[in-house]
């Protein structure tokens, strides 16, 4: 047992949950992002500019987005060089047959070729062909044997969770948006997540709206410590960067969090908000705009497809009010309330920027 463990600790092999559910999750996110998001984004502008060359470049940066994923997963899982380049096929492989659950099916299969690539690893003298193959082989076997069941399970999942808002949009406007907000702000990925389970339509409108309260909440009601720097790195970057001051007061985590819980139903019951873009976007909030494009590009397909007859000016006042005005006013509400009884004290929120 002992010489297993030597074994795994050369090859930097950890079996936890930080390494796989952070560290590759959060990297997954960014390989997503890297790919499916920018060639939404282009594509977007390409379609309402009619500027052709973007638009086939954002459909060349979308295709390989199970490629990106799987090379930014292992290399945070920190493979080797031919086990980092060996994944580019196990992510084409496992987001192709993973279908709808493409990004969960990636993740898992990635992760396990990537740690048997890596245990093989400069073991033998033909290390530029055993590393290679065992990657790939492993990676491309399990993605024919497992990536449709865990593509369905995920959709299976997502299709409920969206079903349940379908039924229950004012109650379920709350879970969703509290749950992933608060998703977003830990360090995983709430991008990954709604990815995994294809969170679109008023799901993905209240994820998105958990995101923005988060946000949104935090580089607002932390304006008096932060200033401008810490407004646009909070409001357009990300919350996560109010971890440790939640480690250490996590009661300064409340005000966002009630904000989500009411613009969350208000998103599904009063603006019918919908994310009908890509479901990576569900999770980005207001990160450089990604989840406010990802639906306008909903309402840009609608109007094209005939769902949707055009996008109004109700449409634009819902979108503005969920992802902006209501978690700033909400969130600086909740603050001060909590900051005059003495729960959240002086540079409670102060970042080191």
């Amino acid at each position: 047992m002992n010489k297993f463990k030597e074994f795994l600790k050369r090859k930097d092999i950890e079996f936890s949950a930080k390494r796989y559910g952070i560290d590759a999750l959060g990297a997954m996110a960014q390989g997503l992002f890297a790919s499916l998001l920018i060639g939404t984004i282009l594509s977007t502008i390409g379609k309402q500019f009619s500027i052709d060359f973007l638009i086939e470049i954002g459909d060349f940066a979308s295709a390989v987005k199970g490629s990106a994923m799987a090379i930014a997963i292992g290399y945070a899982l920190k493979a080797p060089p031919l086990v980092l380049f060996s994944l580019a096929t196990v992510g084409y492989a496992s987001d192709t047959l993973g279908g709808a659950g493409g990004p969960l099916a990636v993740l898992i299969i990635t992760i396990v070729a990537a740690e048997l690539g890596k245990a093989v690893s400069k073991e033998t003298k033909l290390d530029i062909l055993i590393t290679p193959i065992v990657t790939i082989v492993s990676g491309c076997a399990l993605s024919m044997l497992c990536a449709p069941y865990i593509g369905k399970a995920a959709s299976a999942v997502g299709n409920a969770i969206m079903w349940a808002t379908e039924l229950q949009p004012f109650f379920m406007g709350i879970i969703i948006s509290a749950i992933v907000g608060i998703a977003l702000t830990l360090p995983i990925s709430s991008a990954a997540i709604c990815a995994a389970l294809g969170l679109t339509g008023l799901a993905g409108g209240a994820a998105l709206a958990g995101c923005c309260a988060q946000m949104v909440g935090f580089a607002v009601m932390s304006f008096r410590e932060n200033k401008w720097g810490g407004l646009v790195s909070q409001g357009l970057g990300t919350s996560m960067l109010q971890m440790g001051n939640i480690v250490k007061n996590p009661r300064i985590w409340i005000p966002p969090t009630l904000a989500s819980m009411i613009t969350g139903p208000i998103a599904t019951c009063i603006f019918k908000l919908e994310m009908n873009g890509a479901a990576v976007s569900s999770g980005m909030g207001t990160c450089g705009l990604v989840g406010q494009i990802g639906v306008y590009t909903g309402w840009a397909n609608d109007v094209a497809s005939g769902a949707k007859e055009a996008i109004t000016a109700f449409d634009w006042f819902g979108l503005v009010m969920i992802s902006f005005v209501l978690p700033a006013i909400l969130s600086v509400i909740f603050c001060e309330i909590l900051r005059k009884i003495g729960w959240i004290k002086e540079n409670d929120l102060k970042l080191g920027l």
